[in-house]
């Protein structure tokens, strides 16, 4: 099978497979994509949390991205943890020495147990110079909170929010829902045409590990294969919520979910 499209992320790296630039190389390998990396950092970490986080500096980053893309073009650039203001910056220099428009920001700002990820100055860099070249943005409702200082309990606050995330310069926001606490998850995207809910019955399982990263490098890989956005978002949805059902169990803690989950092999390989 020949890869439909190529995408670069620019994302910290997880040890224990489920998050990161491993969830984001593996989703887009199992969509049929070519996956290509620019790290910005080295992370210890497994179902339990964090040990320890070792940052890449931001020239290197720099280096990763042009000399990556000077040879391979990408059709996407997603991006995820960017934990400094300086390596916000570097990314966005690079970005415009680049000529790819489908921009897809994952904005990992809040860990699952709700330590903050990036400090004060460096979230106000990400909210004053990055957010404006996305093409499409997929805060979780923190992070949207952090983002327009809006408290979300409802859809109507989520709209709320992403209307703000609009008017801050961002094309198309994803907003998800998971963090209200109701029997269905409904994730909003909205631009400057439409609003549109996507509702999914919540799946009861503690693996969820990755599932913010996953969904962005899904959207990205579809949108490179020239999907409109919304339908990207709708594919990207469906694709993370199957990876969940799955279930591994994989490890202790929170467990990563299967990104194998698109894939039929032949009998021949089984």
């Amino acid at each position: 099978m020949k890869p439909k499209s190529k995408i670069l992320i620019i994302a910290g790296s997880d040890s224990s497979g489920g998050a990161g630039i491993q969830a984001d190389i593996k989703t887009v390998t199992a969509l049929g994509g070519y996956a290509m990396t620019a790290i910005t950092a080295i992370t210890a970490q497994n179902t339990f949390g964090v040990k320890s986080i070792v940052p890449i500096h931001p020239k290197e980053i720099e280096n990763q991205i042009l000399f990556t893309c000077k040879d391979i073009r990408p059709n996407a650039i997603k991006i995820g943890m960017l934990h400094s203001s300086e390596v916000i910056l570097s990314v966005i220099n690079s970005l415009k020495k680049t000529s790819t428009k489908n921009i897809i920001l994952d904005p990992v700002m809040i860990a699952k147990n709700g330590a903050r990820l990036i400090n004060k100055k460096a979230t106000t860099t990400l909210k004053k110079r990055l957010l404006s070249r996305a093409f499409l943005v997929t805060p979780n409702l923190p992070e949207a909170e952090v983002l327009t200082k809006v408290k979300i309990k409802s859809q109507t606050d989520m709209v709320k929010a992403g209307k703000i995330l609009l008017k801050l310069g961002v094309k198309n926001v994803l907003i998800k829902g998971g963090h209200l606490k109701s029997n269905n998850i409904q994730d909003i995207f909205l631009n400057h045409k439409e609003v549109k809910i996507f509702a999914n019955k919540r799946i009861k399982t503690k693996n969820t590990h990755g599932t913010g990263c996953t969904l962005s490098s899904a959207i990205a890989t579809y949108l490179s294969c020239g999907k409109p956005i919304n339908r990207s978002c709708e594919l990207g949805i469906k694709y993370v919520n199957h990876a969940i059902r799955s279930n591994l169990n994989y490890g202790r803690g929170h467990g990563p979910i299967n990104h194998l989950n698109s894939f039929n092999l032949k009998r021949k390989f089984l």
